[in-house]
């Protein structure tokens, strides 16, 4: 029940239209709106009741802790009857979907592993070649906003989709999702629209060749704000769309990015099935930069298996199909994958079984997160944040505090220029490690230092 405005509660909706409050309301500083609430005589009982929340959670809050997670921040806004459009909060269909199950708390929600399953099915059917697209929707799939659209399209039109794809990719890749995630699911209500238009067949496929681009950007600056099943549900319309453009390279791309969902989530089996599946359709494409991105997070997952060997062979591989690669033909959404990124998966993969075996790998994931994180430029932020983390969690594996400290500062510090809930979690192992070493003070102020960070 809505607590907040109703059975004789001090607070009416007209004041969400209080300046301080609209202010607050607009940076999304949950706390502040929450210390505005209690100012007007709300307690924190109610609004726990109203978001959701416990009240432990709610303290937290009034205390500084940041809300980051769009769909923690959307279930906040419809549970205090706050307008969405005062926080900037988009309404698509799956972030609706997603609401709509955080507020009745006796719906059951369906297990996170069967939706692994389901969407691994629908991967392995959509890339084997059953004819999915325009069937019945999916549990995964976002409904469309109806918008007005051209009756008839030309190229023109598929490369403002695509213009549009690549200026909001830019600023994920930068600063992450946070800041264009919004963004791409309002234009990507429109560009769908163009699907009713009529059109050459040559415009047709690339229209499904920019609308599997875009909803992969949706799915992955979705994953970047914690919103998990709103990812899968974008990852699975590219999915059917590549398909449908017989775009075998971005087919293997979508495919790479839900796999590196699922690492994320800490669940290697799963990600390995999509990394081979999509290996799959990389080498249908011909593209040998795309085969090696496929191989290099293979290597990851192996890593996070413990199966040294494995991840040997495809590190392997994927420096032969690097040097055969030509950048300059690759597909764009592959184009990322430089030598900077060919050291950092190799780090990656030696930080994995770092977890495993410190004295063996940790050197060597320092030597090659090194080599990465000396050639991005300071504006790639987010990068900066998970590769100088990932370094400064090795050099305290590898026994060296001093520079595990330095690096793990300089860390933190592009942390907090970052709107990407991924931040906090990839942080969590400088945490651990720096936590090992609290006899040192100044390890133990790095320690407190990223738990308030991770806490906020």
């Amino acid at each position: 029940m809505n607590i907040i405005g109703s059975g004789g509660s001090p607070v009416t909706p007209d004041v969400w239209n209080e300046r301080e409050m609209r202010d607050a309301l607009a940076r999304r500083d949950v706390s502040e709106v929450y210390r505005q609430l209690r100012r007007h005589g709300v307690s924190q009982r109610q609004i726990a009741a109203s978001t959701g929340q416990s009240q432990s959670e709610v303290s937290e809050i009034l205390k500084g802790r940041q809300v980051m997670a769009y769909d923690v921040l959307a279930r906040i806004a419809d549970g205090l009857g706050i307008p969405r459009g005062y926080m900037g909060l988009a309404y698509d269909g799956a972030t609706a979907m997603r609401v709509a199950k955080a507020t009745n708390a006796l719906e059951a929600e369906e297990d996170e592993s069967v939706k692994r399953r389901k969407f691994l099915s629908h991967a392995a059917a959509v890339t084997m070649g059953a004819a999915v697209f325009g069937t019945e929707d999916s549990a995964w799939a976002p409904a469309n906003a109806q918008t007005p659209a051209p009756t008839r399209i030309g190229m023109t039109d598929v490369q403002q989709i695509q213009a549009a794809t690549k200026a909001l990719r830019d600023l994920d890749y930068r600063y992450g999702g946070g800041t264009c995630r919004d963004a791409v699911v309002a234009q990507l209500s429109w560009a769908q629209q163009l699907l009713d238009s009529t059109s050459s067949d040559p415009v047709r496929k690339q229209l499904f060749v920019a609308l599997a681009d875009m909803h992969s950007l949706a799915g992955w600056t979705s994953f970047d704000v914690g919103l998990l099943d709103p990812a899968r549900s974008h990852f699975g319309r590219a999915l059917e769309f590549a398909k449908r453009a017989d775009d075998d390279s971005l087919v293997a791309s979508v495919l790479y990015r839900m796999g590196r969902v699922y690492l994320h989530y800490q669940e290697p089996n799963e990600a390995l099935k999509l990394f081979q599946l999509g290996q799959i359709a990389a080498q249908e494409s011909g593209s040998s930069l795309t085969v090696a991105v496929l191989c290099a997070n293979e290597a990851w997952a192996y890593g996070m298996l413990n199966k040294p060997d494995q991840v040997q062979k495809m590190v392997g591989r994927t420096k032969d199909e690097f040097a055969r690669a030509n950048v300059d033909d690759a597909p764009d959404w592959v184009r990322f994958f430089t030598e900077n990124d060919l050291h950092g998966m190799i780090g990656s993969a030696h930080d994995a079984l770092a977890v495993f075996d410190p004295k063996k790998h940790a050197s060597i994931a320092v030597a090659e997160t090194i080599k990465c994180n000396e050639a991005y430029g300071a504006d790639m932020q987010r990068t900066h944040v998970f590769g100088l983390s990932l370094q400064a969690t090795n050099h305290f594996r590898a026994g060296d505090v001093q520079e595990g400290l330095k690096v793990g500062r300089r860390a933190l510090q592009f942390g907090e220029r970052v709107k990407s809930a991924r931040v906090a979690d990839r942080l969590k192992p400088l945490e651990l490690e720096a936590g090992k070493n609290r006899a040192n003070s100044d390890s133990r102020d790095l320690f407190e230092e990223v738990r308030r960070f991770r806490q906020a």
